[in-house]
């Protein structure tokens, strides 16, 4: 293999676009993956995934798949993470990335170098040190279970993280109790309902949940078409009476009122959900109070006795190969520039650290192009002063719109797809004018 001057941490989605990105500009790359396959977490039983087998896609087909590799037209609008497994591997072998990726080497090190980079890396037969001039860091951010901080009193049930989850036979016959409002909560729940003996479903706070059809149409679809003509706060309102007009405030359901106004959290989807609260099949509870053995008692007074409690309560972003200097206030607090490129450190990227409201597939896929660009260098960025300024201002906007819920991460699916192309466009002038 020619000698790589990349170093990608990663063979998920973010690493593979990021490998065809730097094949497709002619830039030599080696990417480190922990896992004996590619494909990340999408890949069933693979070490350190968090798939279950009931997983789907929650953004349809049409808004996930990669520009440069559609998905077959005969899929169904939300595969299955079998579908999507396959998917990344075709990907992988169209485009030759597989001879690119070290499998089974997990990066521990990552050290500057005088001018690059030094990547140190354990294999299954030698611990591996390659010199490289840039680092792209895509090693995805669903791996390291967020656990909350211990409730008041002792629980004597049996507990799990969602990403220990796999499938309904975990459940079968026992009261269940899942915690949390995001998409594995809701997935799990609605598994629970068919499998367990009873389902009660807790939470904190209000969420939106979105049927995965409107009108007719994937639900994701509308809004796409919405954010190419309107404001965020404009398409706020429109959707969130279209929702409320058709399923119904959360509350109709016994769920708590969201805070927050509809786009301004991670879309919920669920089309099961809905029905299994509607006939009892899953119990909706508040926020948990205190346990007492085997029984949890809730905020507003009432409590139930449990056998198992799921904690869908997210994943903590870890990037412990970073020299702690580098990572500032955390991973999940690191000023990017377009989310993208380290302010401190040239050289240094990231695919995949983000939030977004809709699919991740198509913006890795622009972050990549955009690395590729400026290491090819036919992309240029502004001086530093105007990347700090550009970063302060993203993230008084994120702020506003996500208030503290990671707001250095958060992105509007549409919105940043269509801020990389204009992007990659101005650093080319850029660069051509520094030439």
């Amino acid at each position: 293999m020619t000698t790589p001057r990349v170093a990608v941490v990663g063979a998920g989605a973010a690493g593979l676009a990021t490998l065809k990105a730097l094949a497709d500009v002619g830039v030599p790359a080696v990417a480190f993956e922990a896992a004996d396959t590619v494909g990340g977490l999408w890949v069933y039983g693979s070490a350190g995934s968090p798939t279950y087998r009931t997983l789907h896609l929650n953004t349809s087909k049409g808004r996930t798949e990669f520009a440069d590799h559609p998905m077959p037209a005969d899929w169904p609008d939300y595969p299955d993470h079998t579908r999507i497994a396959g998917y990344l591997g075709d990907y992988a072998d169209r485009f030759g990335l597989r001879d690119a990726v070290r499998l089974r080497h997990t990066v521990d090190r990552v050290t500057r170098v005088g001018d690059g980079w030094r990547v140190h890396a354990t294999g299954p037969d030698a611990p591996v040190t390659v010199d490289v001039a840039a680092v792209v860091v895509a090693n995805g951010h669903n791996r390291l279970p967020h656990r909350p901080e211990p409730y008041p009193g002792d629980c004597t049930a049996e507990q799990m993280h969602s990403h220990d989850y796999r499938g309904p036979e975990q459940l079968a016959g026992r009261r269940v109790l899942v915690v949390g409002g995001g998409n594995s909560a809701m997935d799990i729940a609605v598994d629970a309902s068919y499998a367990a003996q009873r389902t009660l479903l807790s939470l904190r706070r209000g969420v939106w949940v979105v049927p995965k059809y409107l009108l007719g149409r994937p639900s994701d679809t509308l809004n796409g078409a919405l954010a190419r003509r309107l404001p965020w706060r404009l398409r706020q309102r429109i959707t969130q009476g279209m929702l409320t007009a058709t399923v119904g405030p959360p509350s109709r359901y016994g769920l708590p009122a969201p805070a927050h106004g509809f786009l301004q959290d991670h879309p919920t989807l669920s089309d099961g959900l809905l029905s299994r609260l509607t006939h009892g099949d899953i119990q909706a509870r508040p926020g948990i109070a205190r346990f007492d053995g085997d029984r949890v008692e809730f905020t507003d007074g009432r409590s139930d006795q449990v056998d198992l409690v799921i904690w869908c309560t997210g994943y903590r972003v870890a990037m412990p190969f970073l020299e702690p200097d580098l990572l500032g206030d955390g991973p999940e607090r690191l000023p990017l520039y377009r989310h993208v490129f380290h302010l401190d450190a040239p050289g240094l990227a990231f695919v995949g650290l983000m939030q977004s409201t809709g699919a991740a597939f198509p913006l890795v896929e622009a972050q990549a192009r955009l690395v590729a660009a400026r290491l090819a260098g036919t992309w240029a960025p502004p001086d530093a002063a105007g990347q700090a300024a550009a970063c302060r201002a993203e993230l008084r906007a994120a702020t506003t719109r996500w208030g503290q819920r990671r707001p250095h991460m958060r992105v509007d699916f549409d919105a940043y797809l269509a801020q990389l192309h204009r992007e990659l466009q101005a650093g080319r002038q850029r660069a051509g004018a520094a030439r």
